[in-house]
């Protein structure tokens, strides 16, 4: 029985706990943090029988032998090394660090630890994602000659997840202040995995971020709402495939909607998610359909999740991806986009 402790009781929290209930294997046994009603709340809803108000308690409490840290971006660094240096094994939400260069860190303290280590880059959990990465993979579609990639949300013009404009959940999310990397660093590192894990490594990438204006002076409170809410991005990959990659918040009509698309001189594949449909459906134009450009629905079998996928490996003493090196090669990217719309230029990885 792996026991697990939860490092920050925030929203998505809430996620990681019922994820690892289902598991046979594990069960969550902690939970930790500085907020002490928001703590007791989540420890009663998810029957946690250990509190800890301090990663240090936690830690060094003996009742916990992995860790998930769903913590704001900047805590995931410092946490991260400190459970590994505890011996622990550990699941970051993502993006991992806040640029690569901490991102090292990270997965160098793995290396070291020598324990089971996982980045969560949830959208790998599509079953219909890792069919069009073994069809790639066994040749199907040839050489990839182009990718189309976006991850639209509209919540800056719906209100159908809260009010972004009274609601802390939302705003620190506007604010390089509290720590956000913007609509890049929040769902822009999820497209760029999703291209990177069928498709290859980068090789260049040439982004322009922009940031809308939202209120009068753009603040909101404490809050100044000067982080990126839109990025438009176009890559070479190693394999010398072109891409066209898009994300943004202001995506009128599209809750949570990914796309996918990528084409190869002998077929293609399309990758569609949305938050109320399965992940299992991915569209195909192979073989003899693509004479007369027609695509057909495969309905792909189900795949292990992350957190499935962190217990087997902690099980196993196989380490699984997305690792925290998978998490240093996106951060490199998401790196190389800043660099990119600060300078105007393509920017090679």
């Amino acid at each position: 029985m792996i026991r697990i402790g939860i490092i920050g009781t925030g929203g998505m929290a809430r996620v990681h706990a019922e994820e690892f209930s289902k598991i046979a294997n594990c069960e969550v046994v902690a939970a930790c943090d500085l907020n002490a009603s928001r703590l007791a709340s989540f420890v009663e809803a998810h029957n946690i029988p250990y509190a800890f108000g301090s990663v240090e308690a936690l830690l060094s409490s003996g009742q916990v032998d992995a860790v998930s840290i769903v913590t704001p971006d900047p805590f995931h660094k410092k946490l991260s090394i400190q459970a590994l240096e505890a011996g622990m094994h550990v699941l970051c939400e993502k993006p991992l660090a806040l640029n690569a260069s901490d991102a090292k860190e990270m997965a160098d303290a793995a290396k070291k630890a020598k324990c089971i280590n996982m980045v969560n880059l949830s959208y790998r959990n599509a079953h219909s994602l890792q069919k069009a990465r073994e069809l790639i993979a066994m040749g199907r579609i040839g050489n990839i000659r182009h990718v189309e990639a976006s991850y639209l949300q509209s919540w800056l013009v719906s209100p159908k997840w809260g009010d972004w404009k009274t609601e802390d959940t939302w705003l620190w999310r506007l604010s390089s202040a509290h720590g956000s990397k913007g609509v890049l660093g929040d769902v822009g590192v999820h497209i760029l995995d999703f291209v990177r894990f069928p498709v290859g490594d980068f090789a260049s990438v040439n982004c322009t971020l922009t940031t809308f204006d939202k209120a009068e002076n753009n603040q909101i409170g404490e809050y100044h709402l000067d982080a990126n809410d839109s990025a438009l991005i176009t890559a070479r990959m190693n394999n010398g495939a072109m891409a066209s990659i898009h994300a943004s918040r202001w995506a009128t009509g599209h809750l949570n909607d990914l796309r996918l698309v990528i084409h190869g001189d002998k077929g293609a594949v399309k990758v569609s998610l949305q938050l109320d449909q399965e992940w299992d459906r991915l569209e195909v134009c192979l073989d003899d359909d693509v004479i007369d450009c027609v695509w057909k629905e495969l309905k792909c079998d189900h795949t292990p999740n992350i957190y499935q996928r962190f217990i087997q490996s902690i099980l196993s003493g196989v380490q699984d991806q997305p690792d925290f090196e998978a998490g240093l090669q996106v951060q490199r990217v998401l790196d190389a986009c800043e660099q990119s719309d600060q300078s105007g230029k393509t920017v090679l990885l």
